[in-house]
């Protein structure tokens, strides 16, 4: 729990707002590197595909392990100390992967996870803490933004950094560290403010203010298993995303740059959600419609792979609404920031136990096989599965343990 007071939240202070900001681009880099770069650490390592896709898969495992203890956390210290905290643990964690050993690889990619797992948890319930209920779309945007700009970056510069600089690929992966430590920089004074509005991110929680178990509620799960599923294809494709197109003919470069078009046009569908909603009156046609496009995304890439730049455009499209959605949920579904602190860490545990699955049998299926058909047969397959999740994690409605999750709360609003 972040917030401790029962009153309307104050605006957002600028400087909470750049640290916000901050902490978001943190989110995403470590990780949306990686796959542009895996051919040249396969081929300077020997690792296997489906060791590579380890690589991917273990900071997923790592979000599923700590995603659920990060609100016992935030419970127990303040939030501004939990997040301080996470980015010291990314920036540890990328200095560390770099290192001229294959442990430190996998060991720094643990460490970095684990940052980057309490961030994801606590940036939707801060933002549900210190914004306006009609803020917190656009805001969930402006963050999601943010994360994804930098994402789109760092799988575009790759291959570039790791060609034209001494460390080859593992200059690539450690660049980031200067990120972490702006992030820092900007987020310390926060620790020292002793009058933050209404105690929205230095208070703790109040021990009394215990939020209902979101583990025993229907809509809590649709929220979890939409967001599971989305992040299994998200991070299948930053995994592998640049190796299918090189078994087409694309070049490595050319590779990233397909990474860099799918994302940014990710922030595009991003940012237009919360008009999505609006327009559509409720969260649950967005959420099925932008499933059934990445669906169509991984069958077009299987059918016609000369299509590459047209089928990365709808890839990101899909991706960058349903990100957007999925935080979302975590926010409305819950009746307060203590409830989002829970919901987001039961969804972001179940969900990256999801996730973890679509990187590793992607590269295992290929490995099996030879070819990348099973593994897009699959990811078109789940996000079949994944429309029918969202269709029910869109109801406007806050996750109850009572089985009363029928009767409309007067607060909730749409996004």
């Amino acid at each position: 729990m972040i917030r401790t007071d029962s009153g309307p939240p104050s605006p957002v202070h600028p400087g909470l707002l750049v640290g916000i900001v901050l902490v978001a681009v943190n989110l995403r880099v470590g990780l949306t590197c990686v796959g542009p770069l895996i051919p040249a650490v396969s081929d300077d390592t020997g690792l296997s595909s489906a060791a590579a896709g380890l690589l991917s898969t273990l900071p997923l495992l790592a979000f599923a392990v700590i995603s659920p203890v990060v609100p016992r956390w935030s419970r127990r210290r303040a939030s501004a100390s939990v997040i301080t905290a996470a980015l010291l643990g990314i920036m540890v964690g990328t200095a560390l992967r770099s290192a001229p050993a294959l442990w430190a690889l996998f060991a720094g990619t643990l460490v970095l996870s684990a940052g980057i797992a309490a961030g994801n948890v606590l940036l939707p319930a801060t933002i549900k803490s210190v914004a306006p209920a009609h803020r917190v779309g656009p805001l969930t945007s402006l963050y999601v933004t943010a994360m994804g700009l930098s994402a789109a970056v760092s799988s575009a510069v790759a291959v570039p950094i790791a060609q034209h600089t001494p460390g080859g690929w593992r200059t690539a992966l450690g660049v980031w560290t200067a990120l972490a430590l702006l992030a820092l920089a900007a987020w310390k004074p926060l620790l020292h403010r002793a009058a933050a509005p209404s105690g929205t991110l230095t208070a703790r929680a109040a021990p009394a203010a215990s939020p209902s178990s979101p583990w025993r509620s229907a809509l809590a799960w649709q929220v979890a298993c939409f967001m599971g599923l989305q992040s299994l294809g998200f991070y299948t494709v930053i995994a592998w995303l640049p190796s299918v197109l090189r078994a087409h003919g694309t070049s490595p470069g050319a590779a990233g740059w397909q990474l860099f078009l799918m994302q940014t046009v990710g922030l595009a569908a991003g940012a237009a959600v919360p008009l999505l909603t609006r327009l559509c009156g409720n969260q649950r046609l967005p959420a099925a419609g932008a499933s059934l496009v990445s669906a169509a995304g991984y069958a077009g890439v299987l059918l016609m792979p000369a299509w590459a730049t047209v089928w990365s455009a709808v890839l990101g499209f899909g991706a960058g609404a349903c990100l957007v959605l999925a935080l979302t949920f975590q926010a409305h579904r819950a009746a307060d920031a203590a409830a989002a602190t829970a919901l987001s860490g039961m969804a972001q545990a179940v969900g990256y136990a999801i996730a973890a699955v679509g990187p590793l049998l992607a590269g295992y299926l290929h490995d099996t096989t030879g070819s990348w058909t099973p593994a897009l047969l699959m990811l078109t397959a789940l996000a079949c599965l994944q429309a029918a999740a969202g269709a029910g994690a869109g109801r406007d409605l806050p996750y109850a343990t009572d089985r009363s999750e029928n009767t409309r709360q007067p607060n909730q609003q749409p996004l």
